[in-house]
């Protein structure tokens, strides 16, 4: 499914491979080709292919070479693809050179076609006011959003696939007003979080404790990793989730219904999180970690900058380059844009 990022189209997704054979094999390009006349639209190899192919046993760690398919090893292949303007392609097919143990001759695979959906992206206001906000996600890192199955019923989902996080920050890029390692000090800890459409609350969980210090964070089990949350089935049916809510701040209860800009709880720091944050994705389902998540686009809001290296969080982002930023209407902020909300 295409969703508009800063001005372009894109879609991402992800391919697994799987090798059947009694030998090793090596991915060495893969090739993405769109619509009727199969317009090129990616090429990947080299450095490019190898970080983003993971063999699924070593998402989140290094390998040595990781474009190496073990015999009976599977491996995932994560796609970002910026599509032409103003036709989004119907169907996608990939073209994959490969080579075998022993053998530097490279053979080929051509992938049945693939299609794309043609429904829109849910679009949603934003689920909290002011700013500067950082919205945190990157394709790249091992262990964020875009790269964490979880498997439940089994089926392995992506929840996270287009989750941000929202951190805020003050005009100099800090996180915090006092001590960084005092929660409460966070810029944003305590924050309104808001509904996003006129919706139901389909799921609430409250009560999990905070710890007062990011240092004395612990990790919980997977099944509470989002800590306290609430979840909003929205008109197109998909759901909004809001995770790592503050303990006791919910205001609404399953069955209720919520009005766009609702006050339902207040940012915190509850379950898997490094630090105070709103975690915030749509999915297809109902609960946490048991659903796809699906892209969306928020109505309206003002891009101030970005970060190049998201390591420099806490000091000066880099300004839009008039200094004054730019209005954004239906667009999914991109990885590590700075963003302020009505």
């Amino acid at each position: 499914m295409a969703v508009r990022v800063d001005g372009r189209w894109q879609v991402s997704y992800e391919l697994h491979f799987t090798n059947t054979s009694r030998s090793e094999l090596r991915l060495t390009r893969a090739t993405v080709l769109g619509g009727p006349n199969e317009t090129p639209l990616a090429d990947l190899s080299g450095a490019v292919l190898a970080a983003d192919l993971a063999p699924v046993n070593t998402i989140g760690h290094t390998k040595a070479d990781p474009v190496l398919i073990a015999p009976g090893q599977q491996a995932v292949l994560f796609l970002d693809i910026v599509v032409p303007e103003p036709q989004v392609p119907h169907e996608f097919r990939h073209r994959f050179s490969y080579t075998t143990a022993g053998n530097n001759k490279a053979l080929t695979q051509w992938s049945d076609e693939l299609a794309v959906d043609s429904t829109k992206p849910s679009l949603i206001a934003p689920p909290l006011r002011g700013g500067p906000w950082v919205a945190i996600h990157s394709p790249a890192w091992p262990r964020g959003h875009r790269r964490v199955f979880y498997t439940r019923s089994g089926h392995a989902r992506l929840p996270g696939r287009f989750a941000i996080d929202f951190v805020k920050v003050d005009d100099k890029g800090r996180m915090t007003a006092g001590d960084p390692d005092l929660v409460g000090d966070a810029f944003g800890y305590g924050d309104d979080v808001l509904a996003v459409a006129d919706a139901t609350v389909a799921a609430v969980h409250d009560g999990m404790d905070e710890a007062s210090r990011i240092s004395a964070r612990t990790t919980p089990p997977a099944d509470e990793d989002a800590g306290n949350y609430v979840a909003l089935r929205l008109p197109d049916g998909r759901y909004a989730f809001y995770e790592h809510l503050k303990k006791g701040s919910v205001r609404v209860a399953a069955g209720d219904k919520v009005r766009t800009g609702e006050v339902i709880g207040a940012l915190g720091f509850s379950g898997e999180s490094t630090g105070p944050h709103l975690h915030f994705h749509v999915a297809d389902g109902s609960t946490p970690l048991g659903a796809e998540g699906r892209p969306f686009e928020i109505r309206s809001y003002r891009k101030l900058g970005h970060y190049d290296d998201i390591s420099k969080l806490g000091s000066p982002w880099v300004p839009m380059v008039d200094g004054k930023g730019a209005t954004r209407v239906g667009e999914w902020p991109d990885g590590n844009d700075v963003v302020s909300f009505p």
